[in-house]
């Protein structure tokens, strides 16, 4: 079996996308984003917000006529070319490989910080198990995440208007630009790292009921719902932390409530059930991305096998979770997001570049949202540590390589 089943609707749909966003950026980005621009990440949100905006425009555009799994891997080879197609998906499945082990990683740290690793390879294979069961458990999963993390969030809010700590919060917005504009673009291309949940609605388009319809709403509404929650976090920690304690904070919330407990124990505990929200959604976008892959010969066809039972592609939830383990043994969560982040501007402006080509009749979006979509991508990635981009230019060109040599070999 080959072919993925329509079982999500509008409503689900929508919490599939918030359960992939409202993660670990809500309670980890903060810091390494204060460290690059100060008290300029305000400055960084809303660049990041506005750039994630123009995505999830396009991709709605996209997903309204290509509303199969893969997101701009399928958009790319249907508009552009195989090898665009091609390299969108390598980037994909690196990137969000990279953000599945730093996410689990960060959960880690919330429940257990003296086994983080171990608690982080637990939640990967528990949620591979749950992904392999079918989307309708992803997505039952998802809305409870979903649901506690919200209720979590509104208690948190509340003790801290009720709890003092805004009494010392202040905000000096001469500082806006001290770290200069790399600073700032820099923080933008961290904080993006909030956002990409929404690709998680375009690749699994295969599974969505009257797509036309329900994605392009499901992409706009989770990603304005998230967009709200981030300005209220991002505003309370720069104006009650402060930017310098703000940058060596490891967990960023649960400061802000001062240290008070039981606060900042429920802080913890909503931080880490978030990022298992943000682990589910992304490893399914891995597997539905990597059946895609598969079909096409781009990836081995083994991967594209779904299960008869639970109509899920079991081999390929599998593979990627073996490959977000290997991540998370090797490396650290700071390395992950860049290298994560890098590499999902790029795949949006691929996304972007797709609907560009799109025939006219299937266009609704006017052509600047897409020049000024690429345009920011590339901007918030060459910006990004040195490392991550170097990386992920790495990996895109071993790749193209290796395509390029099977399709010789072909011939």
């Amino acid at each position: 079996m080959t072919t993925l089943e329509r079982h999500l609707g509008l409503g689900r749909a929508i919490i599939v996308g918030l359960a992939a966003m409202i993660g670990a950026g809500v309670f980890y980005v903060w810091a390494p984003a204060a460290a690059a621009a100060g008290t300029g990440l305000l400055i960084g949100l809303v660049i990041a917000g506005v750039i994630a905006s123009l995505n999830a425009l396009s991709s709605a555009q996209l997903a309204m006529a290509y509303p199969v799994s893969g997101g701009a891997y399928a958009f790319g080879r249907a508009t552009l070319s195989p090898w665009w197609g091609f390299a969108a998906g390598w980037l994909f499945l690196a990137g969000k490989t990279a953000s599945a082990g730093a996410i689990a990683l960060i959960a880690g740290s919330y429940l257990w910080p003296e086994q983080s690793r171990a608690v982080a390879v637990a939640a990967v294979v528990v949620l591979g198990a749950v992904n392999m069961a079918g989307i309708r458990t992803t997505a039952g999963v998802s809305a409870a995440i979903v649901f506690t993390v919200l209720g979590g969030l509104l208690v948190v809010f509340a003790a801290i208007g009720f709890g003092g700590s805004l009494s010392g919060a202040s905000l000096d917005l001469s500082t806006m630009t001290d770290a200069g504009w790399y600073g700032i673009l820099q923080s933008a291309g961290l904080l993006f790292f909030c956002f990409a949940g929404y690709a998680r609605m375009a690749t699994l388009g295969e599974e969505v009921r009257a797509p036309r319809h329900t994605l392009p709403r499901a992409i706009i509404t989770a990603l304005g719902i998230t967009l709200v929650i981030y300005a209220v976090i991002g505003v309370l920690c720069v104006t009650i932390l402060g930017p310098a304690v703000l940058a060596t904070s490891a967990s960023p919330l649960a400061d802000v409530l001062g240290g008070d407990e039981p606060w900042t124990g429920l802080a913890r505990v909503v931080a880490a059930i978030a990022c298992l929200g943000s682990l589910v959604g992304i490893l399914a976008g891995l597997s539905r991305t990597g059946l895609a892959m598969a079909r096409e010969r781009d990836l081995p066809g083994p991967l594209s096998r779904i299960s008869e039972r639970t109509h899920a592609p079991i081999l390929a939830e599998a593979t990627f979770g073996l490959a977000a383990i290997a991540g998370i043994l090797l490396l650290d969560p700071a390395r992950l997001v860049g290298f994560s982040a890098c590499a999902v501007l790029v795949y949006y402006a691929i996304a972007h570049l797709s609907a560009l080509r799109q025939r006219p009749a299937d266009r609704w979006l006017p052509r600047v949202i897409q020049y000024a979509g690429v345009a920011g991508c590339l901007l918030l990635a060459v910006t990004l540590p040195w490392q991550g981009v170097l990386a992920a230019a790495a990996w895109l060109a071993v790749g193209l390589f290796a395509r390029a040599v099977r399709l010789a070999r072909a011939r």
